[in-house]
């Protein structure tokens, strides 16, 4: 049996997305940590290659961080402009 509560707040899909952009923010935080850490592990090991690619992913990252945020104030402004 299911159990609804009339005065229950279902969220929109637009307001379950910018929940799930900060989720993978977050999550993208932390593997970016990982990732720095092991370049610098790796580093002065003659694992020059791996050194850089660690670094480099760190970089991608980050970047699709960015467009997460940007994804996120965009909705952000629609949802306003509709309220």
């Amino acid at each position: 049996m299911s159990h609804h509560h009339k005065n229950q707040v279902t969220m929109t899909d637009e307001e379950k997305l910018i929940k799930l952009f900060e989720h993978w923010i977050k999550h993208n935080e932390d593997h970016a940590e990982t990732y720095r850490t092991w370049a610098i592990k790796t580093k002065g090991k003659n694992l020059g290659k791996a050194t850089a690619m660690l670094e480099e992913a760190v970089d991608m990252t980050l970047q699709i961080n960015k467009k997460f945020q940007e994804a996120s104030v965009f909705i952000k402004k629609i949802i306003g402009s509709t309220a």
